[in-house]
């Protein structure tokens, strides 16, 4: 599986098998969540076969079964920390899903108090992501139109439309896709430039970098810059 093929067939799942996740798969996993904090300065874990995060009753909403395993989103706290932990962490997220594994971005229904994680001083911790094998493998989301979050001439090119399809399927806070896609012409021989803006809404920084990421990766970073 390619990472255009985890885009199009990832989804959010809940619900895990008892299968622990180690050999190859493993090392591959642990060697992008450290290519990612060296990259990204940040601190993401990987907690395996800890129950107890996911182990309370208390929530109603999203309920997840047989979760032991979870990745821990840390990083300094600076404003930059949300938007940057949605693009890193969505890359590990994709890389999973390559590896036959299966995730689900998790912002309030785990148990934090439980939750194992190292913080350095200036640290914080953002959200988690579940992660094994999956019991099922999720079930797509409604989109909306590429035309209600982006904007462009109509001659843009076709990366850019391409770029937006792929970041509405990337999963959001409740569904949400408070983000926007704007196309800016070149000019002097520079490169087009893309403006990625978030909207309001939970998560909404986190949302915009997982887009960004999904964006990036099918439009091609040769053909534009961020603006």
């Amino acid at each position: 599986m390619d990472i255009i093929e985890a885009i199009q067939v990832r989804h959010s799942v809940r619900s895990y098998i008892d299968k622990p996740i180690e050999g190859e798969i493993l090392e591959a996993l642990e060697n992008e969540i450290a290519a990612c904090n060296e990259e990204g300065n940040l601190h993401i874990q990987l907690v395996r076969e800890e129950p107890e995060a996911f182990g309370s009753g208390i929530f109603k909403y999203g309920s997840f079964k047989g979760v032991r395993n979870y990745l821990c989103f840390v990083g300094p706290d600076t404003k930059e920390l949300s938007e940057k932990i949605g693009y890193y962490g969505e890359r590990i997220v994709l890389l999973a899903q390559q590896l036959g594994l299966n995730t689900c971005w998790v912002a309030l229904t785990f148990n934090k108090r439980k939750t194992r994680y190292e913080l350095a001083e200036g640290e914080k911790l953002v959200l988690v992501a579940s992660i094994g094998y999956g019991a099922n493998q999720g079930s797509a989301h409604t989109s909306k139109p590429i035309s209600r979050v982006s904007s462009a001439p109509e001659d843009v090119p076709s990366w850019f439309e391409q770029g937006v399809a792929s970041a509405l399927l990337a999963p959001t806070a409740m569904n949400q896709q408070k983000f926007h896609f704007e196309y800016v012409a070149p000019s002097n021989g520079a490169k087009p430039h893309v403006c990625a803006t978030a909207g309001r809404g939970t998560q909404a920084d986190v949302d915009l970098g997982i887009a960004k990421y999904h964006f990036e990766v099918v439009a091609g970073k040769d053909n534009f810059e961020w603006a």
